[in-house]
């Protein structure tokens, strides 16, 4: 088949990407392009931004799973001595509450990220994300210090949810706009992929000290190692993302203010120095609204499977604390070797169908699932979690190319943070307190399946909903290609209009 003068006879694959490229062309309101306006990524710089934006979102999921882990433990240390039930829900409280401040620091870091950029913004969240975690490690026990220790804990808890609040959106938004239009699911599955080795990181330290140690020791001093662990962990991180250069997306935009381009992209740049929050609700709350659904069934699916379930096994079902740590390691591992497959997969065959398979996944397995792992046997755990977790794994695998996709760059990192944590902080962080609340009420203990299978439908009309993104340059920036010969290519693709 012959295309704008191209053969394509035998490549289906070459003529799927010329017709995208043509696609991406015809969308663009402006003059044709030339091959100055084509941004041509750097794979190197590409790869230090990956490694630097997953190094600080395995950081915080490795609080979250720390926490989590030990939420036992931590009721324990911090709360007084009582009912065993009311200090795992203290403990999940404390949990949750740091969700209520991540909408502030999205609205203060998000607009911020915007204005000064991507780079300085992630290296402030990480120090401040660091020195939480850190100091949790240090506060003294409820019978050292009494109301103070709970007190602190709480404070400690809240700086972390306001730098956190910056986090996801820019991280995601960092990598996005650093990769290849056609490679954005691939290099944005990393960030994921930092997710998992977060958790992994934390429940495999819980595990080996949990073996190691008698359960009055873990109270007594070694439930604080894993905290402190984190300190060193966000420096090394820090180091990595100052060491980065900004965003190509960015620093286009910014170009485009200092010598007054055009001034459509002047007048943009004014109103995000501005830090104009209205405008984006204004102009952006169809997707703002549409990413906040997406984003809560993502984070209950999420936060339930691998941050409540172990709680859930050993709490709930009563099952050792080693398997109760063990079996979500093994998924969590095999989820970590296919995730970078799925980030494939969405760049080849779109955003949407990927979603909608894990969607549609916690719809239909949530409540089988959890019918297996109360069987008693082992293998029936590790069958039910990874029904779930190969769900769960289609949604990791795309998130983080999907959402930042769905605003344009001017208002990217304030529209992505701001979405992402009005969902997580209503949905998400309280997750384990729900369902925990909802076995205490009801008294029963399927409770997690029905409530992940409610975020799901909401996830399925959601995906629905959305526009394809896949392949696509970011709304607000040039295209992106990998090679000069792609920029070449997509130059030639502009005209005469193709006859398919």
């Amino acid at each position: 088949m012959a295309v704008n003068g191209h053969d394509f006879e035998g490549d289906p694959a070459a003529l799927k990407r010329h017709r995208a490229l043509f696609r991406a062309i015809k969308r663009r309101k402006n003059p044709p392009l030339r091959r100055t306006d084509i941004t041509v990524t750097d794979e190197a710089a590409v790869r230090r931004a990956v490694k630097a934006a997953a190094l600080g979102n395995a950081m915080e999921w490795f609080d979250f799973g720390i926490y989590s882990y030990l939420a036992v433990t931590i009721g324990h240390v911090f709360f007084p001595s009582g009912n065993g039930t009311v200090q795992l829900l203290s403990s999940f409280a404390t949990f949750a509450v740091s969700f209520l401040v991540r909408p502030i620091g999205g609205m203060v870091f998000g607009p911020m990220g915007d204005r000064i950029g991507r780079k300085k913004v992630l290296a402030l969240t990480m120090i401040m994300m660091a020195i939480g975690t850190f100091a949790i490690g240090l506060i003294p026990s409820y019978e050292s210090i009494g109301f103070f220790s709970p007190a602190l804990l709480i404070l400690f808890r809240l700086i972390q949810g306001f730098s956190t609040g910056g986090e996801y959106g820019g991280a995601s938004t960092f990598i996005a706009e650093y990769a290849p239009d056609r490679k954005r699911g691939w290099y944005g599955s990393f960030l994921e992929f930092g997710t998992l080795a977060g958790y992994v990181g934390a429940s495999g330290i819980v595990l080996v000290l949990t073996l190691l140690l008698s359960s009055d020791q873990m109270e007594a001093w070694a439930w604080r190692v894993p905290f402190l662990v984190a300190g060193p962990i966000g420096f090394v991180g820090l180091y990595l993302r100052l060491k980065l250069d900004e965003t190509p997306a960015f620093q286009n935009l910014e170009d485009a203010s200092k010598q007054h381009r055009a001034s459509e992209a002047a007048n943009v740049i004014e109103t995000t120095n501005r830090g104009d929050l209205l405008r984006i609700f204004r102009d952006h709350w169809r997707a703002l609204l549409l990413c906040i659904a997406l984003v809560l069934a993502y984070n209950i699916t999420d936060y339930m499977l691998l941050t409540y379930m172990p709680t859930y096994l050993t709490d709930e079902l009563h099952y050792s604390a080693t398997m109760g740590l063990l079996i979500p390691i093994i998924v969590m591992v095999v989820l970590m070797l296919v995730i970078n497959r799925v980030g494939k997969l969405n760049d080849q065959i779109g955003r949407k169908p990927v979603l909608m398979a894990g969607m549609l996944g916690f719809f239909v397995l949530s409540v089988p699932a959890l019918l297996l792992e109360r069987t008693g046997s082992a293998w029936g755990v590790v069958a039910g979690m990874l029904m779930l977790g190969f769900s769960l794994v289609c949604l990791l695998g795309t998130m983080s190319a999907a959402l930042p996709a769905m605003f344009p760059t001017q208002v990217r990192y304030g529209s992505l943070s701001i979405a992402y944590n009005v969902s997580t902080s209503l949905f998400g962080g309280t997750t384990p307190l729900v369902i925990t609340a909802l076995i205490s009420v009801t008294g029963s203990t399927m409770m997690p399946a029905y409530y992940v299978t409610a975020a799901a439908l909401v996830g399925v009309i959601a995906v629905a909903c959305m526009t394809e993104t896949a392949q696509q340059p970011l709304e607000g920036s040039p295209p992106a290609v990998g090679t000069p010969e792609e920029a070449a290519e997509l130059v030639e693709s502009q005209a005469p209009e193709p006859r398919f």
